[in-house]
């Protein structure tokens, strides 16, 4: 038998929206231990918009949003389709019911949230895919005073918008900074953000407002949390996980876990030997992501050891993205989905809906590559018109950094002919390309590729353009141009799971006292990015529902 230095129900590894896993067990009266390896709690969760895709939630059914569990899941059937185990019926099922149920006791813990309204579901509106709902199922939670945590308030991870207090759902309107929208966005922002330093508040949002809420709630609760904590190994007795070894301050600490261990440690997108291992012979690059510095994939890697089976590994978040001067990617959301944009490969060939869904867009980028080559990097190409009305990364409209131009990192270019020669694309292809698109656009109809035609497309459209909001003329010069790499936000693929959560083995057999949820795990979305913080919800949702199974089943020691 094991001696153990440490002992508790429920060991939870990692500290990103999983930790939702660690509040339930802690309510339903179990002992849990938290452990992160690095020095900042929150994972990639707090880096991101902190925003929770959760069908017929308890926010929309007081607001009388019209929603269903049977819309929901007809949803995933057209979108996601059959994409195996990792998102099977019965798992599907599960995120749906749980999710509801889940929300309700975050608020009885005193989390307070806030529906991202107009926030589209992803494919909602789009051709051949039912159940979607236009005013979307996305939620957020409310901003927070970092300084309420004491001494853990610089523990947090710096999520995206720190220092500014924008809710995830105002940053679409927020891009439309020369319109009425736009301006009572900005004020509203401005206003929120200067009350709160006025206030000697640290105000934080996004991400960082959900794990500083939830870490909040874990304090107060007295769950012990471990930093700088690294999982090493599972600790396997009799065919069962009873505990694991963690390497803290130098040793190797083994504990007990009695009822169970949760991983909740996120991916592998910053591991280049995984990176390379399972992408297929595509070109990758741990230089694209925008994970979080400890996405290594060392969760996954002992999981497999132990028997776990694994699925879509060659699988991501998807983010097409540009490379700073600096060499630091940065996500093109808003600026693919606005009039006047268009995506070209190196043959100057335009190839997919540009406005479409992040992870599919990464996904059309590597089929392009793997089809005719080319597309990794495809051209992002903005006119003046584009620059002159819209954010471009963190540049307002109407500036664009000259260290941008200067670098290289971005070219400008007098005509097309003069940008086609700075990007190495033939001539003729791209001026033939942006004659039709721009015919097209004009009508406001992309026959080629329906650009516009989704409800999501148009929420980061521009509404104030006509007739589509997202598709307008490449046509005023001056031109500008990025090459644009299919980076991500973490890895999507990992070990497989039924649907109490439980890591499987080859057989389809649950590894008992194993549980995993978040980016270490196939993800239930399968394919397919739903809505607007679906990963963090799946995450949420499968810690939920791992903490119910192991702390109302027996003890596996």
């Amino acid at each position: 038998m094991t001696d153990w230095d440490y002992s508790t129900d429920f060991l939870v590894v990692g500290s990103g929206a999983g930790i939702v896993g660690a509040l339930r067990a802690r309510a339903l009266g179990k002992d849990v231990l938290v452990v992160e390896k690095s020095d900042q709690f929150g994972g990639s969760t707090c880096m991101s918009g902190g925003v929770m895709w959760l069908p017929n939630n308890p926010l929309m059914q007081r607001e009388g949003v019209s929603d269903s569990i049977e819309d929901a899941l007809r949803y995933f059937d057209t979108v996601v389709g059959d994409a195996g185990p990792a998102s099977s019926p019965a798992r599907r099922l599960a995120f749906v019911n749980a999710g509801i149920e889940m929300v309700t006791f975050l608020e009885s813990e005193g989390l307070p949230f806030q529906r991202c309204e107009g926030y589209s579901d992803y494919y909602s509106g789009v051709r051949g895919c039912e159940g979607g709902s236009a005013r979307g199922r996305s939620i957020e939670a409310k901003v927070f005073d970092k300084k309420r945590l004491g001494p853990w308030q610089s523990r947090v991870r710096l999520g995206f918008s720190d220092g500014i207090t924008i809710y995830t759902g105002e940053a679409a309107p927020l891009s439309l900074m020369r319109t009425r929208i736009g301006l009572t966005t900005v004020a509203r922002v401005g206003l929120r953000t200067a009350l709160g330093r006025i206030r000697g508040q640290s105000l934080v949002a996004n991400g960082a407002a959900l794990i500083a809420r939830l870490l909040d709630v874990l304090l107060r609760r007295d769950v012990p949390v471990w930093l700088e904590s690294a999982l090493a190994d599972l600790v396997v007795e009799d065919g069962q996980v009873v505990g694991a070894v963690i390497h803290k301050g130098g040793r190797d600490v083994r504990v007990r876990a009695r009822d169970g261990v949760l991983l909740a440690a996120g991916g592998f997108a910053r591991d280049k030997e995984m990176r390379e291992q399972y992408s297929g012979g595509r070109p990758t690059s741990a230089r694209w992501t925008s994970a979080n510095p400890g996405d290594t994939g060392e969760t996954i890697r002992i999981a497999m050891a132990h028997g776990a089976a694994t699925d879509m590994l060659d699988e991501a978040w998807w983010m097409p993205s540009w490379i700073r001067p600096d060499g630091t990617p940065v996500m093109c959301l808003s600026e693919r989905s606005k009039p006047g944009s268009i995506i070209v490969d190196t043959a100057g060939h335009r190839y997919f809906n540009e406005a479409v869904a992040y992870q599919e867009a990464g996904q059309q980028m590597y089929a392009r590559e793997r089809e005719s080559g080319g597309a990794v990097p495809s051209w992002l190409i903005v006119d003046s018109r584009h620059r002159r009305h819209y954010p471009f990364d963190t540049a307002p409209p109407g500036r664009t950094p000259k260290e941008w131009i200067t670098s290289g990192a971005m070219k400008r270019g007098d005509s097309l002919e003069d940008l086609a020669d700075q990007c190495g694309i033939p001539v003729a292809g791209l001026v033939k390309t942006i004659d039709r698109f721009n015919r097209l656009a004009v009508v406001g109809v992309d026959e080629d590729f329906h650009r516009g035609e989704g409800d999501h497309e148009r929420f980061y459209g521009d509404i104030t353009h006509k007739p589509n909001p997202c598709l307008g003329p490449v046509s005023k010069a001056p031109f500008y141009a990025v090459a644009l790499y299919p980076g991500d936000i973490g890895t999507s693929g990992g070990v497989l799971c039924d649907e109490s959560g439980r890591v499987l083995n080859a057989e389809g057999e649950p590894i008992i006292g194993l549980y995993a949820t978040g980016n270490c795990t196939a993800s239930v979305m399968g394919r397919r990015y739903l809505g607007a913080g679906a990963s963090i919800a799946a995450s949420a949702v499968f810690g939920y529902v791992a903490a119910n199974h192991a702390s109302l089943a027996p003890g596996v020691s």
